[in-house]
């Protein structure tokens, strides 16, 4: 596939709240300190006096949240994923989740692409940890383009809201006069019928290189981009499944309750196929480069490759 343009998702985020601000007027954003990384700052230079730092003080930072929340403006909380969706989870359950109040969790520099920071910020854990909360709806962008999308998009919902960004500049894929995001809508990016790959975040563009891959050995891989993971488009996976009777996963994030548990857990009550899924396999990661950390951890098209190619010799 030929080289594309890369950006990172944190960056599509912060620009996506400038370019809303207007149309938006009664939003605000709030920070824990971390302005210049999740590109907050972004906002927080164009519209000051709706920009408000709360410190290194997260819990406190998702409280605030709440109060606003409860004023009727709609508010999005940004800090990176580990402390978002880790160090506040308890606040987010009781003061945002139960209530269902309409805040907007922005949570940047999730998983092992967070690169040398190392394994105390490379959060691989998020999804899981958010899923699991009633009424949270948690989005995963794959590209600029569909992260600006879903800035948007979650504007517009009823209830929390967990947007999940990168750090890693990616392949930006979409095409903005072409893309629609529809939240809890599925995107299948190209057809097949040998095999389905369902990937998420910045796994979809290595999703789509190994289905190139696969073509060349006579294999036609399905992709399929969850950019929501929860509510899970459940109807699209349940038809891959019947059509290809195998699902691959890719997911920059633990293969335990993430993407993968979740499609498993479709499929597994209502129309039963082999689930391989693929992510970072119950361990912590550690300080590196981020691309050689991806491939590292098997978050690569290559891996994608062989783990489906492996998969589908079993099946036949």
């Amino acid at each position: 596939m030929a080289d594309m343009i890369k950006k990172a998702t944190r960056e599509s985020y912060g620009e996506a709240l400038v370019e809303l601000a207007e149309q938006y007027p009664d939003f605000v954003v709030l920070d824990a300190d971390l302005a210049a990384a999740t590109k907050t700052g972004l906002f927080k230079k164009a519209y000051p006096e709706r920009f408000f730092d709360c410190g290194i003080a997260e819990a406190n930072m998702m409280g605030i949240a709440a109060g606003i929340a409860t004023t009727g403006r709609r508010v999005f909380a940004s800090s990176f994923a580990m402390f978002a969706a880790g160090r506040a989870f308890e606040i987010v359950r009781n003061s945002i989740g139960y209530p269902h109040l309409h805040v907007i969790i922005g949570a940047t520099h999730a998983g092992i692409s967070v690169g040398e920071d190392g394994a105390t910020h490379q959060c691989c854990e998020d999804i899981a940890l958010m899923r699991v909360i009633p009424g949270m709806t948690v989005i995963n962008p794959a590209d600029d383009v569909e992260a600006k999308a879903a800035v948007k998009a979650a504007l517009e919902l009823d209830g929390p809201v967990y947007l999940r960004f990168g750090r890693l500049a990616c392949p930006v894929f979409n095409d903005k006069s072409t893309y629609r995001f529809e939240t809890g809508k599925g995107i299948t990016l190209a057809d097949g019928g040998d095999l389905t790959i369902i990937a998420t975040g910045l796994m979809v563009y290595e999703a789509l290189k190994a289905a190139e891959m696969l073509k060349k050995d006579g294999i036609c891989a399905r992709v399929i981009n969850i950019h929501t993971i929860k509510p899970l488009d459940t109807q699209l996976i349940l038809k891959a499944a019947y059509e290809t009777g195998l699902i691959v996963t890719a997911e920059e994030h633990s293969i335990i309750g993430g993407l993968g548990s979740a499609v498993s857990e479709a499929v597994c009550e209502d129309y039963p196929v082999p689930v391989v899924k693929i992510g970072v396999n119950d361990v912590f990661g550690h300080s590196g480069p981020a691309a050689d950390l991806l491939k590292e951890f098997g978050l690569s098209a290559d891996n994608i490759y062989t783990r489906a190619k492996a998969a589908f010799a079993k099946k036949k």
